[in-house]
């Protein structure tokens, strides 16, 4: 039997064709590099923080040879740097000129002060999701801790009525701060390492005031009598917290976005927010047969004070000793804290009938308030800013 051959026509289909000229064929000095090095990392070693952060948010300072991509109604582009008084070294530069030829060529990296600033506690997406579910899952398990224990019915009236009312009555400035002048400030700043500090500085606030929300739903199920609505009435119509609802839409109208993260992380939470949350309810809580409140409410002073205060410390710091515009900045901060912290005091005090409303008393609100001012005190000192007159108001 002969060998019968078939003959397989070959279909006509184009063949790819390497000419070296597509992208990632040419080969130079950092081809195998795993690391970006189009800026200047803080230490020694760029970090996966930097990697991931910095100038993601697009500059056209730096590069972008068309310009801005997009703008708004009024003409501006993009991020514009006039969004706040204060400024940084470089912040009156002109935009680079840009046409045909004219390539990526801005100015050297970093293009401006603005891009100097690193959030200590590096903060991006991963960070944000793994942070909020640790502080939710700890809390979850410390209410239904409780729960199993019956440890609600060693409440005392009093302070059941306490909390439905004005600890249910924090809710409403964390929610309002953290959708209205955290996420706006974050939208406002001009670099993606502001961006992504700032925006988890929103989503704590956010979180916070859910946690204190679901909160109230527990202790409606586990305490008789216990009037989850009553923390509306008491914001909107409580003449001891008129004061703070007074400023805290009041700061939600600021339209400079710096001087929005200013005058809320530096002076109404320490004159305001920590007194409240640390030197009334954290103190009066477990003498009034309460454990698990402030295990809420301290997940929220944490926040604050190991990690959004943090961040805000460094931003502002750099302002105050920038090479340029120290002194400018120096400046307008101190109409700021002229203008917040007679605010903030009253604020404060309209708060004071609190502190009579436990069985077991806290600490008098005098001592609170000093404790209150010293802190804010000690940050204006970390900022190289004098203190206002206005304090011993």
């Amino acid at each position: 039997m002969t060998d019968v051959q078939e003959t397989v026509q070959e279909r006509s289909f184009p063949k790819p064709v390497f000419t070296d000229a597509e992208a990632g064929a040419k080969e130079f000095p950092d081809s195998t590099a795993r690391r970006y090095n189009y800026y200047e990392p803080a230490k020694r070693k760029q970090s996966h923080y930097e990697d991931v952060t910095v100038e993601v948010q697009p500059d056209p300072r730096h590069y972008l040879s068309q310009g801005w991509l997009y703008g708004f109604a009024d003409g501006k582009g993009g991020y514009p740097l006039e969004w706040t008084a204060l400024k940084a070294w470089g912040s009156d530069r002109p935009l680079p000129e840009r046409g045909p030829g004219s390539g990526g060529k801005g100015y050297d990296w970093p293009a401006h002060g603005w891009h100097e600033f690193r959030d200590p506690n590096e903060e991006w997406e991963l960070t944000l999701y793994r942070y909020n579910a640790n502080v939710v899952r700890q809390m979850t398990q410390n209410i239904q801790v409780a729960r199993q224990a019956k440890a609600f019915e060693q409440w005392n009236p009093n302070w059941i009525r306490f909390v439905e009312q004005h600890v249910g009555a924090w809710m409403h400035p964390e929610h309002g701060l953290g959708l209205y002048l955290f996420a706006n400030a974050n939208r406002r700043a001009p670099t993606n390492m502001h961006n992504n500090a700032i925006s988890v500085n929103s989503m704590h606030k956010i979180r916070f005031a859910q946690d204190l929300a679901l909160y109230n739903l527990t202790l409606s199920e586990e305490i008789d009598g216990f009037d989850g609505a009553a923390h509306v009435e008491t914001w909107n119509s409580d003449p001891t917290w008129q004061g703070v609802r007074r400023t805290a839409e009041a700061l939600t109208g600021i339209d400079d976005w710096c001087e929005a993260i200013f005058a809320a992380n530096v002076i109404f939470e320490p004159l305001v927010g920590e007194l409240f949350r640390s030197n009334l309810v954290q103190q009066a809580a477990a003498g009034n047969g309460d454990f698990v409140t402030p295990t809420v409410v301290g997940a929220g002073e944490y926040d604050y004070a190991q990690r959004d205060l943090r961040y805000t410390r460094a931003m502002f710091q750099l302002l105050t000793s920038d090479r340029e515009f120290a002194e400018h900045n120096k400046s307008i901060m101190a109409q700021w804290l002229s203008n917040w912290v007679p605010q903030c005091l009253d604020a404060a005090r309209t708060l004071q009938p609190l502190w009579s409303l436990p069985d077991s008393k806290p600490p008098r609100f005098e001592d609170g308030l000093d404790r209150a001012k010293n802190r804010f005190q000690g940050i204006l000192s970390d900022l190289d800013l004098q203190v206002p007159e206005e304090l011993a108001q």
